[in-house]
């Protein structure tokens, strides 16, 4: 897969790894108080889901800023899935507050969250300004933001270790992002002791997301076979799968193939939800600069366009396709497509989800890898295709027109994708048994 390239054919040779001082394991949050002062941080801005505010957890960290002389105040209305107004709405939280540090605990929402405040109160403008192209004017982040301390409490999206923020762009009616390595945390911390509360369908759409993470990012386009930039600096942040990736990725998805389902049967099954915490971390840690690709690409424009579905877990909020499961039910179709490309590759993928491929073909690798995703989704009773969300055929052109304009993470595919290949993927994403 990677090769050495002819210097001669002005293709890329180099990848790059960013670092970031990561924190793991049970008890790790309550020395949170210590790495706030670490990174000079005095008044601080706290970004809260308001469901864990009156939690033992958090009390027993404010108790710790009080005590340690660090002065708090919280933001906790994040919206589920942010959008550029709530967006807007932090940040000014943020500016007049005069902070000198920001702390996030909670979901990918509230990491986001975090991330887009710190941004615009930094640096100004409005969130189209900084989203990536077409949607936004891509404008590239100016320069260092205040510091920014993530904390995980869902072992999902891995937003604690990337430069990235997802949002709903509600003036074009899509969902994009913005990435910036000034927008990743300078520290992530990651407790598994947070997930141990959560509700089996929480468990189940953001472990898919860190399957789909993984999956992704090992099966993306080689670093190689991008253009070598003309100056180094302009080396893009998505380099595609890098040999260092893969490290991460294939463990994220060996962890996760073997822990997800078990995390989600058995809310007690406490090693499950250890294994899962660290398998997101790992696939945000690969993901970040490997990048994501057509099952993400492809769930923008699903979780956007209709909000008719409740999921287990998420009862208390207005009706939604969370994130993960607005990504994974993309994922069987979508790996089908991509298989041809790299069979090896995918093959790979289903061995290290448990799946016997000593006498697999190599032209059946994609339908392996997507009949893996199908025995999880239904095994974990998400819904059959993007129908039990009440998408139809006559929502296609209009799923693939939103799905096309997600030109980032599509250029990370290992294979060309059209927007009539999207109207394809979508269709075959309606329903799989």
């Amino acid at each position: 897969m990677y090769k050495f390239a002819d210097q001669k054919q002005d293709k890329e040779t180099v990848f790059t790894i960013k670092t970031q001082d990561v924190k793991f394991g049970v008890g790790a949050l309550r020395e949170l108080w210590s790495d706030a002062r670490s990174l000079g941080m005095n008044r601080i801005a706290l970004f809260l889901d308001s469901n864990i505010k009156a939690s033992t957890p958090i009390t027993l960290i404010l108790e710790s800023f009080q005590s340690t002389g660090l002065e708090v105040d919280i933001y906790d209305a994040v919206v589920c899935e942010p959008n550029s107004s709530s967006c807007m709405a932090a940040a000014d939280f943020v500016k007049q507050g005069k902070y000198d540090g920001i702390v996030s605990i909670g979901g990918g929402s509230v990491m986001d969250t975090a991330k887009a405040a710190n941004l615009l109160s930094c640096h100004g403008g409005e969130i189209l300004d900084y989203v990536n192209a077409p949607i936004g004017l891509a404008k590239k982040v100016p320069g260092p933001l205040l510091p920014h301390i993530a904390c995980s409490t869902t072992s999902g999206t891995g937003a604690e270790t990337t430069g990235i923020v997802v949002l709903d762009i509600e003036e074009v009616g899509l969902k994009s992002g913005i990435s910036s390595p000034y927008l990743k945390p300078d520290r992530a911390i990651v407790d598994p002791e947070t997930t141990l509360t959560l509700p089996s369908g929480v468990i189940a759409s953001t472990g898919f997301d860190v399957l789909t993470h993984a999956v992704e990012s090992y099966v993306a386009r080689p670093y190689t076979s991008s253009d070598r930039p003309l100056n180094p600096s302009l080396r893009i942040g998505y380099q595609g799968a890098t040999p260092y990736n893969d490290i991460g990725a294939l463990a994220a998805i060996r962890i996760g193939g073997k822990y997800l389902l078990r995390a989600v049967q058995d809310e007690q099954d406490e090693e499950a939800r250890y294994q899962l915490m660290f398998a997101a971390t790992l696939a945000g840690l690969a993901f970040n600069s490997a990048g994501v690709h057509i099952p993400h690409a492809m769930s923008y424009s699903v979780a956007t366009l209709k909000h008719e579905y409740t999921a287990h877990g998420y009862e208390d909020l207005p009706p939604m396709a969370p994130h993960g499961i607005s990504v994974v039910l993309n994922a069987p179709a979508a790996f089908r497509f991509t298989g041809p490309t790299n069979p090896e590759r995918h093959l790979e993928v289903a061995q290290a989800m448990g799946i016997d491929t000593r006498d697999a073909k190599l032209e059946d690798a994609g339908m392996i890898v997507a009949d893996c995703f199908i025995d999880l989704i239904k095994k974990t009773g998400l819904p059959n295709g993007l129908g039990g969300l009440g998408y139809s055929e006559q929502d296609i052109p209009a799923l693939a027109e939103g799905g096309f304009a997600q030109q980032r993470p599509l250029s990370m595919s290992p294979c060309a994708v059209s927007e009539e290949d999207l109207k394809n993927l979508y269709k075959d994403a309606l329903q799989y048994w």
